[in-house]
């Protein structure tokens, strides 16, 4: 059975370098405008360091009832006592599960249809499908998937995916109704003036967008 996502539908993925405030200012910020969902991605970190600062987010992600997960190795991930992991495109997903169990989120970045059809919803909870739009904190990071290719990646996947890149308020509309259950950001809050005042809008936008979505089906 797949563990369930987080609500909102909201991963907010950390990169220190772009934050401009001290990491975990922005992240307690996040969580007390709502967000419910983060995932360390310090990969140029040693692996000591990223333990010690999933550890250290890990007690005010608790506080507020939210998840917090590791980009990156599995068995790094189960080490910091992480709530689940997020793996790179091309990660081994059946090793991946064997070291974190079954009880943990377990994550992976997908960008083409082929990749996401070949996801086993037995083993990935959910997939990061990008970049959805250019985006400013990976420039050239491959070609945008934009919402065509954002929806007929999330008609081959058997997991519900969620939209990566160049996500902003206004956008996530139109990725919802491209398929996606979720969005995922990373330099909009981090680079953010008021991170809480961003996390506050895209929660927004994520709840009118799912409701229309939720309304169209019936």
């Amino acid at each position: 059975m797949r563990v369930r996502l987080p609500d909102p539908p909201l991963l907010l993925i950390t990169d220190r370098r772009q934050a401009r405030r001290p990491l975990a200012e922005v992240v307690t910020a996040a969580l007390k405008a709502g967000c419910r969902w983060v995932s360390v991605r310090e990969k140029d970190l040693p692996d000591d360091e990223q333990v010690l600062l999933v550890r250290s987010l890990l007690a005010v992600a608790h506080a507020h009832g939210a998840k917090l997960t590791l980009h990156g190795e599995a068995t790094l991930a189960k080490f910091a006592e992480a709530d689940g992991v997020h793996l790179s495109s091309g990660a081994d997903a059946a090793l991946a599960r064997t070291v974190t169990g079954r009880e943990k989120l377990l994550g992976a970045s997908i960008h083409t249809v082929f990749e996401a059809a070949a996801i086993d919803p037995a083993l990935v909870d959910y997939a990061l499908a990008g970049p959805a739009f250019e985006t400013p904190s990976k420039p050239g990071y491959g070609p945008e998937i934009g919402r065509k290719g954002l929806a007929d990646i999330t008609g081959a996947a058997r997991v519900p995916v969620l939209a990566i890149g160049g996500v902003n308020p206004a956008r996530v509309g139109e990725l919802i109704a491209a398929g996606a259950v979720g969005v995922a950001v990373m330099g909009g809050v981090m680079r953010a003036a008021d991170p809480a005042l961003e996390t506050k809008a895209l929660i927004a936008a994520l709840n009118g967008s799912l409701a229309i979505s939720a309304r169209d089906r019936c």
